[in-house]
């Protein structure tokens, strides 16, 4: 298969990219942060007037991975405009011309587009409220998605692993500050689903298999506090856990609102699957084979200098 992935320098895009390269035709759509990777790349700024439809006539993919996003939750409140050119407007157009060529489209939205005052699991039939610039702007890019391309699929996703730059996940965060014996903050009332990023990979390789279409929750198995995931991280790396203060997000000193409550059901996922997903314990455990194979490092050689 011949997949375009945009935002290939990003968390998902670049380990998406590097591990579907043995096996499948891949084009990385970067603004110039990458080179000399094992998979084709096209440099482009995708907000460039008719960017999308260009792209897809020189590459000529099967699916879009649409991955490319403002992703900094505390930027968007600072740049809204930008967030919402690249969080709204840039997935409704791409939607629109994947359409029009018949090409499988999967884009990654975010579980915060709810509030999480929800006592309980967030399903897919839930209403979202997002709190903030960039969970607006990504509720407001699905809905764009699926009003011009119906047989497109949204995923609602939560995930870590190595990046290229080594500080875009909060798995990262924490390993980084203990590993330097560094003090640091885990909020224990606010409650995600992490899923490792190369099996949230393999799941998106899944859905383009089985052909799915709409609104998925795509994220870990397993609900734990941030707090609490940071203990797991510590002891995963042999680190000190006892480092890391646990504390609430009131009186936090963050720009943006965070939801507390982000336990998203995954049952629709694994229903039309028609398999389980991988356990918490097993994406940390990958998490830190990685680490010990250097590959961190690896990544960090395609880094355009």
């Amino acid at each position: 298969m011949r997949i375009l992935v945009t935002g290939a320098s990003g968390l998902l895009g670049l380990n998406f990219c590097l591990q579907m390269a043995d096996s499948h035709s891949i084009v990385g759509v970067d603004r110039g942060k990458l080179n000399g990777t094992p998979f084709e790349l096209l440099k482009a700024d995708l907000l460039d007037p008719g960017a999308c439809s260009r792209l897809l006539e020189e590459s000529r993919p099967d699916a879009v991975i649409h991955t490319a996003a403002m992703a900094d939750v505390d930027s968007c409140e600072l740049d809204p405009e930008g967030a919402r050119l690249l969080n709204a407007e840039l997935p409704g157009e791409l939607a629109a011309v994947c359409a029009k060529r018949g090409i499988q489209l999967i884009h990654i939205s975010t579980d915060a587009v709810f509030d999480g005052s929800k006592d309980g699991t967030y399903t897919e039939d839930d209403k979202p409220n997002p709190l903030g610039v960039y969970a607006q702007t990504k509720l407001d890019g699905e809905l764009a998605v699926l009003s011009v391309n119906p047989e497109a699929v949204v995923t609602r996703v939560n995930f870590y692993g190595w990046s290229l730059h080594g500080t875009r996940s909060l798995a990262e965060f924490f390993f980084n500050n203990l590993n330097a014996g560094k003090k640091v903050n885990g909020f224990t009332d606010v409650i995600f689903c992490p899923m490792f990023v190369n099996h949230l990979t393999e799941t998106l390789m899944s859905m383009l298999g089985k052909e799915l279409i709409g609104l998925y929750h795509v994220v870990g198995t397993q609900s734990v506090s941030k707090y609490q995931f940071g203990i797991e991280i510590a002891r995963r790396f042999k680190l000190n856990e006892n480092l890391i203060e646990s504390i609430s997000i009131e009186g936090s000193d963050l720009t943006a609102p965070r939801s507390p409550n982000l336990n998203l059901s995954i049952h629709k996922l694994s229903t039309d699957l028609g398999h389980d997903i991988p356990e918490l314990s097993a994406g940390l455990k990958e998490f830190y084979t990685q680490y010990v194979q250097s590959y961190p490092q690896k990544m960090r050689s395609y880094q355009h200098i």
